[in-house]
């Protein structure tokens, strides 16, 4: 293979970085562009970069302050980018057993740890059943003992041993190792719904994942997506749909969860997977507001708002955005923020907010054909209610209310 100096490993050294987190992100993510940049011209070179970066990143950010989230999720991104690379080198068996041999202890040593996930792709990192079965008999005998153990004994390569497993096709060998109370948890009995659906036993696979919901700390959302995808490859959208759309497909925000599920069930109203969505969630309407003004259900946006707390800076800019195109809906918008603003909600509400707020509102009733001293006083009638107890609101827009 062609001697290649690596940019990246000089930065990567052995607590090469303090408590601070901005630097290791932008290293990191050089160091991914670096080895993305050969891998257009060298895929191997690129899997020996990839190999070396795994190695060296758990070392080098120990110290880094990790509570933010934002180093490990860029590690696991890292790791979901490097593997596909490093499995599909085309190298000699000899150089792929000294990559794999590289990255076992590198997990090994891995304290933090950062890379753990990389034994869930050890099977698609040996590139063929062959070199996974071989790595599954290795990982057999460390894995049966600590099997035995009672109490927390903990084996590094357990899921590595099942992903071998799997990748070698040694499928009811899977099962029968899951069998063992050691692999309770979900995130090994996965690898068992893998391998019934490799076995094409799909409503073994299905019974399989629901199964593993009585077991202690399962992550719904992760078993409802698995189940979900099972029913729609069998062609069951509606069932998939009913039992398990609304926990397999959570977003970051409520917008983004509607999203996903009317991409996914294109077929079905959007009014009626929003309508499901709010009663999955009783006293949240308000959240849903972007939702439903996202697909223009604009009556059922505003209805969603004025039921429950919705964010005012989303009502402010809704009615900015609309006051030329939908002035009444932008109206109902503008006022609803002043309402939930003047009843103390909204994360550190400025009298800047108040007055954007208060500027839509105004542009948007110019445009619906409302006169200045009507809008005025309905304004005045939502923020002085005995309710009302964010001062910031009335006191920034009391004289600007005096017709």
């Amino acid at each position: 293979m062609t001697t290649h100096k690596w940019q990246f490993v000089a930065r990567f050294r052995y607590h090469a970085f303090g408590w601070r987190s901005d630097k290791p992100l932008q290293r990191i993510k050089e160091a991914l562009s670096e080895i993305k940049q050969v891998a257009k011209q060298e895929p191997a070179l690129a899997a020996e970069g990839a190999v070396l970066f795994l190695e060296k990143i758990s070392p080098a950010i120990e110290q880094v302050d990790s509570s933010s989230g934002a180093i490990g999720s860029l590690v696991s991104g890292a790791i979901d980018t490097l593997v596909p690379i490093i499995a599909k080198a085309s190298v000699a068996a000899s150089i792929r057993h000294q990559w794999l041999q590289r990255l076992w202890q590198a997990l090994q040593d891995d304290n933090i740890p950062y890379i753990e996930r990389l034994g869930d792709y050890w099977g698609e990192l040996c590139a063929d059943a062959k070199c996974a079965s071989q790595w599954a008999d290795e990982f057999r005998p460390s894995v049966e003992q600590v099997a035995q153990v009672a109490g927390f004994a903990y084996f590094k390569g357990s899921s590595a041993y099942l992903s071998s497993l799997y990748a070698a096709g040694r499928h009811e060998e899977l099962l029968a190792m899951l069998e063992k109370s050691y692999f309770s948890g979900w995130w090994y009995r996965q690898w068992g719904v893998h391998a019934l659906l490799a076995m094409d036993r799909k409503a073994d696979a299905l019974r399989y994942a629901e199964d593993s919901k009585k077991f202690i700390n399962t992550p719904i959302s992760a078993v409802a997506k698995v189940c979900e995808d099972i029913l729609l490859a069998s062609g069951l959208h509606e069932e998939a749909y009913n039992r398990y759309a609304l926990d397999a497909n959570q977003g970051t925000t409520h917008l983004a969860t509607f999203r996903k599920l009317v991409k996914k069930y294109p077929h079905k109203p959007a009014i009626d997977m929003l309508r499901n969505l709010v009663a999955s969630e009783p006293g949240s309407e308000g959240k849903w507001f972007a939702a439903a003004k996202d697909v223009g259900l604009f009556d059922v946006a505003i209805e969603l708002a004025t039921k429950s707390p919705t964010d005012p800076r989303t009502l402010s800019r809704a009615s900015r955005d609309f006051a030329e195109k939908r002035a009444d809906f932008a109206v109902s918008a503008g006022m609803a923020a002043l309402y939930w603003m003047a009843r103390g909600y909204g994360y550190k509400i400025t009298a800047g907010d108040v007055l954007e707020a208060y500027s839509s509102v105004l542009n948007a009733a110019s445009a619906a054909d409302i006169s200045e001293a009507q809008i005025k006083a309905q304004i005045r009638d939502v923020i002085t209610e005995e309710d009302s107890g964010n001062n910031i609101v009335l006191a920034t827009l009391r004289d600007r209310l005096i017709v």
